[in-house]
């Protein structure tokens, strides 16, 4: 599988006045995406963090097309963009349940190594993980 979706119902609480959902929370939903697409490996930043390794978003873009509003079910779909060296990337998609694109995003995280607080490689575990995912 070359992505991972996740569905996601919007809540009040992430809306504006009107039931629009408000531009900051696209990047919790893909939030949301990327700790499911790790997740489908195995793997959690729970985990990575008790290895040593901490994930800082480094990047991100958010092209919004379509409003999402409350109570509407969104699917997050997220796939790798390019296998991990000391950085990874992700490419997002938010439609709605009328299959309308809502957003397009990209993020880039770095992996940092919590001991030296300094860049690292992706650790070996996700790359072995990683080995027959197509991109």
């Amino acid at each position: 599988m070359n992505f991972n979706e996740t569905e996601i119902r919007v809540r009040y609480g992430e809306t504006d006045q009107m039931g629009v959902v408000y531009h900051a929370n696209y990047a919790v939903y893909f939030e949301v995406g990327r700790t499911e697409w790790l997740r489908q490996f195995g793997i959690t930043y729970k985990s990575m963090e008790a290895s040593g390794i901490k994930l800082p978003v480094v990047s991100i873009a958010i092209n919004y097309k379509n409003s999402a509003c409350y109570d509407d079910i969104i699917k997050v779909r997220t796939s790798l963009k390019k296998l991990p060296t000391a950085s990874i990337e992700f490419d997002y998609e938010l439609r709605n349940s009328e299959d309308q694109i809502l957003a397009t995003g990209n993020t880039v995280l770095a992996f940092i190594d919590v001991n030296k607080n300094r860049p690292t490689r992706c650790p070996k575990y996700l790359l072995d993980k990683l080995h027959n995912y197509s991109l």
